[in-house]
């Protein structure tokens, strides 16, 4: 039997983090993806493109809170900065 690892708020927050985006301990899914969306849209974020497509498909380990704060901040982000 194999045995995922889920992709829960901490894992989240922690890959943006290594994106260089700031973000405090402890935030929800959601202020994470917000924060990283803001600093997407400010300044650009390398590497967030590749990500959420990382991400994206991996959708079957990731936690509800994590799938939804993706959708509806990060892919939205990337997809507009990529019209641009």
């Amino acid at each position: 039997m194999m045995i995922a690892d889920l992709i829960d708020g901490d894992d989240f927050r922690q890959r943006l983090v290594a994106l260089g985006v700031r973000i405090p301990d402890g935030a929800c899914p959601e202020t994470c993806a917000r924060m990283a969306r803001l600093m997407h849209e400010q300044v650009g974020i390398e590497g967030l493109a590749v990500l959420v497509a990382e991400l994206e498909a991996q959708r079957e380990v990731m936690l509800p809170s994590v799938r939804l704060a993706l959708e509806q901040n990060l892919r939205p982000a990337v997809e507009e900065r990529e019209r641009h």
